[in-house]
């Protein structure tokens, strides 16, 4: 079933496509409503907010607790699936806690005068902020803005997502906007409107494959009515980031016509964008739901590339600092690697990698406190990078290789500036330098401009030339001692 909500958008299955947001002055509540002034005795209705395809959200008082909240109440129904998607709206809510999902305080069924016609209503935290609709509205987004807003919304539905819930309705207009009154930190969103989500806990369930939502925002399974995951939500909120980015849907129009149009045609991602978002809004709309990235990797994606856009002078990003950070560095001084001159011994091997490997770059890598050196880079004329998450700072947290094979898909690298920037590397495998007191000094790496998948024995020997680069560096170390006793 088709329905147009109060924000003129075209649903399928009649969500309520209205949240708890304040202000459409042009309308007015439906007259039905107007004897509902006091729920329960305690919910007392002031203002009208907007009206959905299921229910009507309004502004209220708790006259207990004497706060402000938003009511949503659902018109009388016998109708069996629409008491059934209430009561589910009602257990999903009541499950979630997360900073960045719309809050339930409290429910209840109002019968007033007409016992055979109750009506459901929720009482939910009443957000004092536009929506993202309208935000986007009145102007294109900057960049980082952007990434803050996706960082915060995936957070969001890897929370949901944990929980073996499924939104279905991820749209700018289920985006609500927090402005805090003192006026000193950014608007922040929050996710509203579960009425057409569903909670897939039991493996052997039978799958919901009805199609939800709306419709510029579904996703290519949902159009298809088959079964939808995760990732489906996470194609709807790359179409929610690209219209930030853009200020218009991707697939705009208001028949059903046009938006089956996204079953052969991927979304217009214009190349005027930075080349980290234009790969990963491709991969996080890509139309087959397996090849869109985790969510976790999108969080970490978005949380780089707002930090890669913020001021000079940033804070390092904590997760590609090991647990051993001190010590480490203390062998990375130890070694007396990071002043020295150009080295032959080193590009010998680096030379050596790129051939068995067949790429244009390797490079000996040395990771210090907030920047990454160069040591040896046949190749690139690069000779440091900041200390980004994605590639060589990543890799030194394990012990193991770090491979990225199709950079342009993996967002652990979308931000990397060897990525995202002029050099422009889709492949990537690093060995870590692990001294033998176990700490990683850097990497020994081979990257490519082109995606390529790496073999184990590929793998095995890069282990050994790494090996050779820690030989030569004991060795190194054992002629500075030797030398100085022979000083004494």
């Amino acid at each position: 079933m088709i329905a147009r909500n109060a924000s003129d958008e075209m649903t399928v299955d009649a969500p309520t496509g209205i949240g708890a947001s304040i202000g459409v002055p042009e309308l007015t509540p439906p007259a039905q409503d107007t004897q509902y002034s006091l729920l329960q005795g305690r919910y007392r209705i002031t203002a009208f907010i907007g009206q959905g395809g299921m229910a009507t959200v309004y502004r209220a008082t708790d006259e207990l607790l004497h706060r402000e909240v938003a009511v949503k109440l659902f018109p009388p129904s016998e109708d069996q699936s629409s008491l059934d998607r209430q009561s589910n709206e009602l257990h999903i809510l009541a499950s979630l806690n997360h900073h960045n999902l719309v809050a339930l305080f409290d429910a209840g069924v109002e019968s007033f005068t007409d016992p055979a016609h109750s009506r459901m209503f929720l009482v939910m935290e009443l957000v004092t902020g536009d929506t993202l609709r309208a935000k986007v509205r009145e102007n294109v987004l900057p960049v980082r803005e952007v990434a803050q807003i996706g960082n915060d919304l995936a957070e969001g539905l890897e929370y949901i997502h944990r929980r073996g819930i499924v939104h279905r309705d991820v749209k700018p207009s289920n985006i609500l906007m927090v402005d805090y009154p003192d006026g000193g930190a950014r608007s922040r969103p929050k996710l509203s409107d579960f009425g057409v989500a569903i909670v897939r806990t039991d493996p052997d369930e039978t799958a919901d494959t009805s199609t939800a939502g709306t419709v510029p925002y579904l996703s290519p399974e949902q159009l298809r009515g088959e079964e939808v995951g995760p990732a489906s939500d996470i194609y709807s909120l790359g179409l929610v980031l690209l219209e930030c980015l853009t200020g218009r849907p991707a697939f705009p129009g208001r028949s059903l016509a046009s938006a089956f149009a996204r079953l052969e045609l991927d979304p217009t991602i214009p190349s005027s964008l930075p080349a980290v978002w234009q790969h990963l809004l491709a991969a996080m709309t890509a139309s087959i739901p397996a090849d869109r990235p985790l969510i976790r990797d999108i969080i970490l994606a978005l949380r780089e590339e707002a930090r890669s856009d913020a001021p000079r002078h940033r804070m390092l990003d904590r997760s590609v600092i090991p647990p051993d950070e001190a010590q480490r560095l203390a062998e990375v001084r130890r070694y007396e690697i990071l002043d020295t001159p150009p080295d032959g011994a080193f590009d010998r091997i680096t030379a050596l990698a790129a051939r068995i490997f067949s790429v244009p770059i390797a490079v000996v890598s040395i990771v210090d406190h907030d920047r990454i050196w160069f040591k040896s880079h046949p190749g690139v004329e690069i000779a440091e990078i900041g200390r980004d998450a994605g590639l060589c700072a990543s890799a030194i947290l394990h012990d193991e290789a770090w491979v990225v094979e199709d950079a342009r898909m993996d967002p652990r690298a979308l931000a990397n500036p060897l990525v995202a920037g002029e050099l422009g590397a889709q492949f990537y495998a690093g060995v870590p330098l692990r001294t033998r007191s176990g700490h990683n000094l850097g990497t020994l790496c081979v990257l490519d401009f082109l995606p390529r998948v790496v073999t184990a024995t590929e793998m095995a020997t890069l282990k050994d030339l790494a090996a050779l680069v820690m030989s030569e560096l004991e060795m190194r170390l054992e002629s500075r001692k030797i030398t100085a006793v022979w000083r004494r």
